[in-house]
């Protein structure tokens, strides 16, 4: 689990802020869920033939000794809490949620066991219009965010009815080559054979390219779906491949599934993934929904900004208050609040802890403000305040005190202008 220091942050903290602009462009609302579920919220979402519920989550008994699960993803958190509060009742819901995951997986770049994860889930639309949207939102932050090494695999996994069609195909083809499978795919060949398909042994893939493809065993009405979802994609200018060993690691899928892919991080593919999940609200205790979502690791995400040359806006100070004595100092407080007041979003760093006018004036000018304000014994006798900009190489100039909080929002609007 990792720290994210100061001089990363201000990069998160762009990347988070664009991704919530997009998401909230297109009319989801955002919902804050807890840290904390029981356990069999994610062993009747997720599937117990999973990775994650097999391997990965941290469970614990709490002091009444229930089972007790850190979140290792959203949707089911974000289904039980729609069920809890009577949200799906006759309602179409667009959410979204962010905040940290937790899965014991071994550790590796942009894989740590604490991560940042943002969540868009759609709930009430069974067509393929809201599949083609939320694919075409992700774009939308590649594009906002300028990053180019990203490419889209779609697959449909049918209905529950076709897929139980296809696993048979698979326990007839997965038999006939027993031999070959890893100890996993054994396990999972009676249970759930589709999951021998997200088997990440590298000596498995031969195997598996050889099943049986799921898109040969779709029902007619999934095939029209996926059919008309690559048709919206294609009038958006989205560019896509059709990958039919692609399932997902969740066993609640069905119909459309995706994944948004990278070469920039080594084995670390996926950057943004989803997919349709139409039974899971009721299998969960609610009423028969169709809802669709994905999931995007920040950690990935901001991997993949920053080896595409990515660069946050700096978060420099707009103006630094250099104060010589006591009385400088009062007056820098009172100063930096009435600009607080008065200008919206304005950043003033007050020069803390004492120091020299040559030793604070250095500090002003490490910080990366523009203006530095100064205030010594000369400015306080004289009720006024030096203006020296620090990047112009133009000279310090005296404003009375009561002009200063005019005079400095004039210089930065021009600024950022």
């Amino acid at each position: 689990m990792n720290d994210v220091l100061p001089e990363d942050s201000g990069t998160w903290r762009f990347v988070e802020s664009v991704v919530r602009e997009v998401i909230e462009s297109y009319g989801y609302r955002e919902i804050h869920l807890p840290i904390l579920e029981q356990t069999e919220l994610f062993r009747r979402s997720i599937g117990e033939v999973t990775d994650i519920v097999e391997k990965e989550m941290y469970t614990f008994l709490d002091r009444n000794d229930e089972s007790i699960t850190m979140r290792p993803e959203a949707t089911a958190g974000m289904v039980r809490a729609g069920i809890s509060h009577g949200l799906f009742h006759n309602q179409r819901q667009k959410l979204w949620t962010a905040g940290p995951m937790f899965r014991r997986e071994k550790p590796q770049s942009f894989r740590s066991r604490q991560f940042r994860q943002v969540d868009v889930e759609a709930m009430g639309y069974p067509g393929p219009d809201v599949d083609a949207e939320l694919i075409i939102m992700s774009a939308r932050m590649w594009q906002r965010l300028g990053l180019s090494r990203l490419t889209l695999e779609l697959n449909s996994l049918g209905t529950p009815e076709s897929r139980r069609n296809y696993r048979e195909s698979l326990l007839n083809y997965f038999s006939t080559v027993k031999s070959k499978l890893d100890e996993d795919s054994i396990r999972r060949l009676e249970r759930n054979p589709l999951r021998i398909l997200d088997s990440k042994n590298p000596e498995m893939q031969e195997v598996i390219a050889d099943a049986p493809a799921m898109l040969d065993h779709l029902d007619e009405e999934s095939e029209q779906h996926f059919e008309e979802l690559k048709a919206l994609l294609d009038a958006a200018g989205i560019t896509y491949e059709v990958n039919p060993r692609l399932v997902r690691g969740l066993d609640y899928y069905n119909r459309t599934v995706f994944e948004w892919l990278t070469d920039a991080l080594g084995s670390q593919g996926a950057v943004c993934a989803g997919g349709r999940y139409d039974g899971l609200v009721e299998k969960l205790g609610g009423r028969s929904t169709p809802a669709i979502g994905w999931a995007m690791g920040v950690e990935r995400l901001v991997g993949v900004f920053e080896e595409c040359g990515g660069k946050a806006p700096e978060a420099n100070p707009d103006a630094y208050i250099v104060a010589v004595g006591d009385a400088a100092l009062a007056r820098g407080i009172e100063i930096a609040e009435q600009l607080r007041d008065a200008v919206a979003d304005i950043r003033i760093e007050l020069n803390l802890g004492g120091g020299s006018f040559k030793s604070q004036l250095k500090r002003a000018d490490k910080s990366g403000a523009e203006i530095a304000l100064v205030l010594g014994e000369d400015e306080i006798a004289a009720k006024q305040v030096g203006l020296k900009p620090l990047r112009t190489g133009e000279d310090q100039v005296q404003v009375a005190t009561e002009q200063v909080v005019k005079e400095l929002s004039s210089r930065l609007t021009r600024n950022r202008d």
